[in-house]
């Protein structure tokens, strides 16, 4: 190990771990600083593709453009892709390593080690700081054993640690003074500071609670981060969409409605359509959620099988083809293209136990299950194929693919180029427009695309310029660096 290192724990999932890497990455490659991010396991279906076709966190891939660098697999070696029936692909380097029941998975779990150590290292051994994230929380005692992910990797690279508590969610007290009590004494010892993580309101009304935290604790509070709504950085846990907004009715020019699938994936596709002015976007997982909105979309799923049936015994299938005949726009993206076909199946059952599945029959497409998974980052060619795509037809698009299937349509309206493979079909729509489907995750970061589809369903363009993700990270980098000793968190880190 060369590179100094930082290590952010929290006292539970959703603590604002991956919002603290983000920003830190940020802080110090302003000052200078060469600086990775580094998560040793993740648990997510929001995953990105790196330049080389390997899959990482979503997290780990948007700390990395933060820092400035290009994401790379030794940032996220162990990525674990909840499934259905209680299993998960696990992800190891980027590529599929083998899919596991949840025991399996906790009984190999040393074996994994190895790739977690020769990755740290490997980043040690290119950047000055590396700044790690741990996973959920430190002290979950009967998993602690086989634990690849927090204390073992502070023990391994010796490196401080700041634990992170969430005060919006309440017991912050417990929470922090809580997990330093119940970590080993070694382990305690690396423990250098606290953070008030997602304060509502006056900080001056938590002086008290600071010297409580450090007179208990025994360790310094290194800041009160207040709590930062609309940040703009793509989300990583689905938790996120727990709190959206649910209703069926909408004051914005465009309503649309996510489907919240049970397995949602790279449910950060919408936030650039959420980010315009006159769009709202909501997450729906029950048909009296819908109401009639201009338009639904079916987003990328870790287990389409499963969520599609999901679907017809909600009765959200039966919702959305009734909404699709009377005009409102449907679309489906990966895990939602293949659902609205005609037919899924998997013949190897790689992704179920059934064999072949009847789907929603809005797009005249069939969907085939393959045993090689495709991932890539892509350049796209529109093809214009229908009216309100007249206006982009011809022009480029990016973004990335992450699927198993591969989905036969004779009405597609992309050309793919991936590395070497060039003009690759993808995509179906139907001739009115108002139904479509592909593979392609990232597609409405895409400026062009974006306001053609919402000028369709009735948007009108203000000429407001959503965020850049440059300037959120900057933004919230001044947040956390106003509210944390950052004097006193280069000494620890030792720079």
């Amino acid at each position: 190990m060369t590179a100094k290192t930082l290590m952010i724990q929290g006292t539970m999932s959703s603590a604002g771990k991956s919002t603290l890497v983000t920003a830190l990455c940020r802080i110090f490659a302003r000052r200078g600083v060469r600086v990775a991010p580094f998560k040793a396991q993740n648990m997510s279906n929001n995953a990105a593709v790196c330049r080389d076709g390997g899959e990482i966190g979503r997290a780990q891939y948007t700390q990395a453009l933060a820092a400035g660098i290009a994401p790379t697999v030794v940032m996220n070696p162990v990525l674990l892709k909840p499934e259905a029936d209680m299993r998960s692909q696990v992800i190891v380097n980027g590529r599929v390593w083998e899919t596991l029941p949840a025991r399996s998975y906790y009984e190999r779990k040393q074996a994994l080690w190895q790739y977690v150590t020769t990755a740290l290292d490997s980043l040690s051994s290119e950047y000055d700081l590396i700044i790690i994230e741990g996973a959920g929380s430190p002290v979950e005692l009967n998993l602690k054993r086989g634990d690849i992910v927090n204390m073992a990797v502070a023990r391994y690279a010796q490196s401080p640690v700041l634990l992170a508590g969430d005060i919006d969610r309440g017991g912050i007290f417990a929470q922090l003074l809580g997990t330093l009590d119940l970590l080993e004494a070694d382990e305690r010892a690396l423990v250098k500071g606290l953070i008030v993580n997602k304060f509502r309101g006056d900080p001056t009304l938590f002086e008290d609670g600071i010297t409580i935290l450090e007179e208990r604790g025994n360790v310094p509070v290194l800041g009160v981060v207040p709590y930062v709504k609309n940040h703009g950085i793509p989300e990583e846990d689905a938790v996120a969409i727990e709190a959206q907004n649910r209703t069926n009715e909408s004051s914005e020019q465009v309503d649309i409605a996510v489907v919240a699938l049970p397995r949602i994936a790279n449910f950060d596709d919408f936030d650039p359509l959420s980010s315009e002015i006159g769009v709202s976007v909501r997450y729906v997982d029950q048909t009296s959620e819908l109401g009639k909105p201009n338009a639904i979309i079916i987003p990328g799923t870790k287990s389409t099988i499963a969520d599609l049936t999901w679907l017809y015994e909600t009765g959200l299938a039966e919702a959305i083809t009734q909404l699709s005949q009377s005009g409102t726009a449907v679309v489906g993206i990966c895990g939602g293209y293949q659902m609205l076909g005609e037919s899924i199946a998997d013949p190897q059952q790689i992704e179920s136990a059934q064999t072949q599945i009847k789907g929603l029959g809005l797009l005249p497409t069939a969907t085939e299950f393959l045993t090689e998974k495709s991932t890539y980052q892509i350049e796209a060619t529109l093809t214009g194929a229908v009216a309100w795509m007249n206006g982009i037809a011809g022009q480029k698009i990016t973004g990335y693919e992450i699927h198993m299937g591969q989905t036969t349509s004779t009405i597609n309206w992309l050309k793919i180029n991936r590395q070497a493979e060039t003009s690759i079909p993808d995509g179906a729509i139907r001739p009115d427009g108002r139904v479509w489907g592909c593979y392609v995750h990232g597609l409405f970061a895409n400026d062009n695309f974006r306001r053609a589809w919402l000028s369709s369903l009735g948007w009108q363009d203000t000429g407001h310029d959503a965020m850049p993700l440059e300037r959120a990270f900057d933004n919230l980098a001044d947040v956390v660096e106003a509210n944390l000793d950052m004097t006193q968190l280069e000494s620890i880190i030792g720079l």
